[in-house]
């Protein structure tokens, strides 16, 4: 007997009839385990995704349909699009959504252009004040929209940038939160790389536009999305700073449908699928740079 079989621990023998499967890390679960997680994925997908397909349903039900029938129908017997059409009828939703793409899109490249530079130097140069700095982006994450809503509403007065849509996009063009994840992502990335490129002669510039940039691809994505979202489900904000419904963002006009059409949830229901379908065409587009980003900013190396 070698050594190696003396130390190695034995496993212990399974049941008799009773099945075993692996999971990605090689460890031995049972059966009724997995069956137990399947069932629990189920009912948070059911939770999330499940309010999003009732909608969608219910905008393709046609004026006989029964929306509130007891037992709930939940596939139309004749699915129609005349209630998108008849949206469009009521308020001018395509000019709506957009100036809401036009703050999305403003929004994302100034948090990606912004946060990449200001966690970079978080990151990695050496300055006085670099983590009274940190703390500082820290401590504005705790701060409520809501308590200085009033504030960034009179700056943007002063300013002349009331009712403009550069106005709604300047409060949120550098997130701090999306500052601290590019950090972690820049602070996990091996120094002996720019350190290499530092003798061979690069510049911060270049260390950071040919090495560290190129290498938070999937962080930059997650930012990217995170502040598309944010500016494109905002209603807030641009409900104070705008006036002049030609400037409405998409989330402010399908208000009208709330209000002057409450009765009739089917526009209701196309409003909000038309609001949430670019969001999952962007994540359908990003997804896989999604998944690789998360785990920049977690492992180290």
């Amino acid at each position: 007997m070698s050594v190696l079989e003396k130390v190695r621990p034995e496993r212990p023998a399974a049941a008799a009839g009773e099945p075993r499967v692996s999971d990605e890390h090689g460890r031995r679960i049972r059966t009724g385990e997995l069956a137990l997680r399947y069932l629990l994925l189920l009912a948070v997908l059911a939770l999330t995704v499940g309010p999003f397909l009732w909608q969608l349903s219910t905008s393709l039900k046609g004026p006989t349909e029964d929306i509130y029938s007891s037992p709930p129908t939940f596939l139309p017997d004749h699915p129609t699009g005349h209630n998108y059409a008849r949206v469009a009828d009521i308020i001018p939703v395509w000019d709506y959504a957009l100036n809401s793409l036009k703050v999305a899109t403003a929004n994302v490249v100034t948090n990606c252009v912004g946060s990449a530079l200001a966690g970079y130097a978080l990151a990695r140069l050496r300055y006085r004040g670099r983590r009274a700095t940190t703390i500082v982006f820290v401590l504005a994450m705790l701060v409520p929209v809501e308590g200085i809503v009033i504030a960034q509403f009179t700056t943007m007065r002063e300013l002349g940038l009331n009712n403009t849509l550069v106005g709604v996009v300047l409060p949120g063009a550098v997130g701090a939160m999306n500052v601290l994840v590019m950090r972690n992502a820049f602070r996990n990335l091996p120094y002996e790389i720019e350190e290499a490129a530092y003798v061979d002669g690069a510049n911060v510039w270049q260390r950071f536009v040919r090495i560290a940039l190129p290498s938070v691809k999937g962080t930059l994505a997650v930012v990217a999305i995170f502040a598309f979202m944010g500016a494109w489900d905002d209603f807030l904000w641009p409900l104070i700073v705008l006036s002049d419904p030609s400037r409405f963002t998409l989330t402010i006009g399908l208000n009208y449908l709330h209000g002057t059409f409450a009765n009739d949830e089917r526009l209701v229901a196309a409003g909000t699928v038309i609001a949430v379908a670019p969001l999952i065409a962007l994540f359908a587009c990003l997804q896989r740079y999604f998944f690789r980003g998360v785990g920049e900013g977690a492992v180290k190396g």
